[in-house]
């Protein structure tokens, strides 16, 4: 089963939490939005640890899969948000767009974000 990581996962993956390694060895491909990592990229910059991280995530990124948004994302954004409106439960921004990649290329998220439970057919995993 492949898996996307959400920020908080790849940052807890940087850190090297005990917790992800069963998880993330059980993966036959780890994706990470390229959402995420415009995320990431912004906590390395405001990082004292900055040239760590930065190595860090160049050796990470050769073995994932990058997940770009196109036009087929941008369909599912639409319909994520117009679900989660309807049920009066919306969620950040940047987040929707992750959803929207996780429901197109059917993928569980690796997240402690516990809204992404709110997304119809979207399985979360947490640690």
């Amino acid at each position: 089963m492949g898996v996307i990581l959400d920020t908080n996962g790849l940052s807890a993956a940087a850190e090297g939490d005990p917790a992800l390694e069963p998880i993330l060895r059980g993966a036959v491909q780890l994706a990470v939005p390229v959402i995420v990592l415009g995320e990431f990229w912004y906590g390395i910059h405001r990082s004292r640890h900055r040239t760590e991280y930065e190595a860090w995530l160049t050796e990470a990124l050769s073995d994932v899969r990058i997940l770009r948004v196109d036009e087929e994302t941008a369909q599912w954004y639409a319909s994520i948000r117009r679900e989660l409106r309807r049920r009066g439960r919306p969620i950040p921004a940047n987040d929707l767009w992750i959803a929207a990649l996780a429901r197109q290329h059917e993928l569980p998220i690796l997240s402690r974000d516990r809204h992404f439970d709110a997304v119809p057919r979207l399985k979360r995993i947490g640690w």
